[in-house]
């Protein structure tokens, strides 16, 4: 088992282009080819996350966040991160971080918050942009079918909830072959015309490259047509925060109880209360006051989230209540989900979840 094989399995469920462009996610420490001899998943890296790591015999530490997160330009030890990148290469173990990659993915860190709460009818509450293309393409009529399903094979012409989505419409190219050329259809010097199928699909732009190479590897032509147009359209499975509904409403002294108790939390700061029933809850692991408006927007009763300042809960507008219930306790329990990735797709391998908490905020 090498880091690539892990990594891989990560990035299915969470690309790496989900991330955005502030952050710094991916390997950070060591090489994708090195043997795997166990994995740590944590929430942070920190010294004494390394010293588990060292403790339980893994080289590879799998961080929701990046220890580098700008750029380093001396490694003397002055502060946590020098001393962690230090340590880490000094014991040969590697460090990779998932962070907004895995905030925007449909099955991540806001549908694992959704899960523990038992909100239903999850929905993307801000969907990330630009993330969708189009291909365009011409094919012989006989070979249209074995294109189209070659497409649809690596994940081209989904749509919500239907796959092998496509539009097709007949009718004829021409070309000409020079002296250089070898035809599969027509003679060299000589105008062609074919009948052809002209194949459109919408595909997730991290999908790009295998979705052309499946197109090359099956279409009959020596040399290929094909146009990449990027949408604008939304993309509803890809984005940061998930709207959810509990089956049966809650009163907001009873929900406020219910998130302080299984989200693990030792204090909520709230909104003012509106004397009305929670159905409908928004949440955002990590720091959310950038997305109140759009819970607002989005009809939710309640806003799930953290890192919330002082003048931020009169956003609420007496139409929602904000619940900032911290930032390490909105994302704790992200490790259990990396970790349930991991072991579905390697029951047999060693995948560790830490037991340090890496919180750096204390309650009195």
């Amino acid at each position: 088992m090498k880091i690539k094989d892990i990594t891989n399995c990560i990035e299915a469920i969470a690309p790496l282009n989900y991330a955005e462009d502030f952050d710094n996610v991916g390997l950070l420490i060591g090489s994708y080819i090195t043997e795997v001899s166990g994995v740590l998943v944590t929430l942070d890296t920190l010294e004494v996350t390394l010293d588990e790591a060292i403790e339980k015999n893994c080289n590879l530490i799998v961080s929701f966040h990046p220890i580098i997160f700008s750029g380093l330009k001396k490694l003397n030890g002055k502060n946590y991160v020098e001393r962690v990148v230090l340590k880490a290469i000094k014991n040969n173990i590697a460090i990779y971080a998932i962070h907004t990659a895995l905030d925007n993915s449909f099955q991540g860190v806001n549908a694992k918050i959704c899960e523990v709460l038992g909100l239903k009818n999850r929905k993307v509450l801000i969907p990330k942009k630009n993330t969708l293309k189009k291909l365009i393409t011409y094919v012989p009529t006989k070979n249209a079918e074995s294109v189209r399903n070659a497409l649809f094979k690596l994940g081209a012409g989904n749509i919500g909830n239907y796959d092998q989505c496509s539009y097709n419409t007949e009718g004829f190219g021409t070309y000409r072959a020079n002296e250089n050329a070898n035809p599969v259809l027509g003679k060299k010097g000589q105008t062609h015309t074919e009948n052809e199928v002209l194949i459109s699909v919408i595909f997730e732009k991290h999908k790009q490259a295998n979705v052309i190479q499946a197109l090359l590897n099956t279409h009959p032509y020596e040399e290929v047509a094909y146009d990449i147009i990027s949408l604008d359209n939304i993309n509803k499975e890809i984005g940061i925060g998930m709207v959810g509904e509990f089956d049966k409403p809650k009163n907001e002294t009873d929900f406020l109880q219910f998130v302080k108790k299984t989200m693990q939390t030792k204090c909520i700061r709230h909104s003012k209360l509106l004397g009305k029933s929670i159905k409908k809850v928004a949440v955002l692991g990590g720091s959310g006051n950038f997305a109140i408006n759009n819970a607002i927007h989005a009809k939710a009763d309640a806003y799930i989230t953290s890192d919330i300042k002082y003048h931020e809960f009169y956003k609420a507008e007496n139409k929602l209540i904000i619940a900032d219930i911290g930032h390490y306790e909105s994302e704790q329990f992200t490790k259990n989900l990396i970790v349930d990735i991991l072991t579905k797709k390697f029951p047999n391998f060693a995948v560790v979840l830490s037991n340090k908490n890496t919180n750096p905020i204390y309650y009195l």
